[in-house]
């Protein structure tokens, strides 16, 4: 074979999700994207655990997007990924999961985790999650991708995502993916004693706040943590006259 079409083999070969007659674009440096993603956007904006840098640093972002999109895996903004749903920008996520302060030992539940991203990140950190998503084929992505990555303390169940999953309540902590007008009562009541949620609320304003709720005693409290405007949750948003 002559040099030129060797050299042209080798190209192919390292790029084996190129398009026909795009043989000579490069696939991006998912790596080198993954650690500048921490290193600029987690590490520059308050996030400062160990341990969600490092998971964030390793779980393939790519993998849990449309294929149209992987290659804005890393960028600083939601991304949509269909049904609704949108994987939350790489900072807010991060720093919603570090303000729940989860242990080792804690149960999480992620509602509406989409592809399961968010129940990735979540299950390097956690010992168990349960994620909960209504879409169908997001469920089954997601599912593909734990079998995939090897995430066996992750369960994934599909239903109506304003219900949580009672199943496997109390939970130690809950995120939600997405904004919302109001938190559900019933996650709050699928919360442990002591056990914290974090969502982010848009008010009349339209204005996004992340927000941290605790419950004591078997009160739920909650306080402002930062501005963050993400995509709502369809089920999740207030209608004239209506109430969860």
């Amino acid at each position: 074979m002559p040099a030129s079409r060797k050299f042209r083999a080798r190209i192919i070969a390292r790029n084996d999700r190129v398009k026909p007659g795009s043989e000579y674009r490069q696939m991006p440096d998912f790596e080198s994207l993954r650690q500048t993603m921490v290193d600029t956007q987690l590490r520059t904006n308050k996030v400062t655990d160990d341990r969600i840098l490092a998971a964030m640093g390793e779980i393939p972002r790519e993998n849990f997007t449309p294929d149209d999109r992987s290659a804005l895996a890393y960028i600083d903004e939601d991304i949509p990924i269909g049904a609704g749903r949108c994987m939350v920008e790489p900072m807010i996520l991060a720093r919603m999961i570090q303000t729940t302060e989860i242990d080792a030992d804690d149960v999480v539940l992620d509602v509406a985790s989409g592809s399961g991203y968010s129940a990735a990140v979540l299950s390097r950190i956690a010992r168990a999650v349960v994620a909960v998503e209504s879409d169908s084929d997001l469920v089954r992505k997601s599912s593909e991708q734990m079998m995939e990555l090897g995430m066996d303390n992750v369960v994934v169940e599909q239903g109506p995502i304003e219900y949580g999953w009672p199943d496997q309540a109390p939970y130690d902590v809950i995120i939600v993916n997405g904004a919302c007008s109001d938190v559900p009562d019933t996650l709050f009541e699928q919360l442990a004693e002591g056990g914290r949620l974090c969502a982010v609320t848009v008010g009349e304003s339209g204005v996004g706040s992340a927000r941290l709720w605790t419950k004591r005693n078997g009160h739920v409290s909650n306080r402002p943590l930062f501005d963050a405007n993400i995509p709502g949750l369809p089920e999740l948003q207030r209608e004239a006259g209506f109430s969860f």
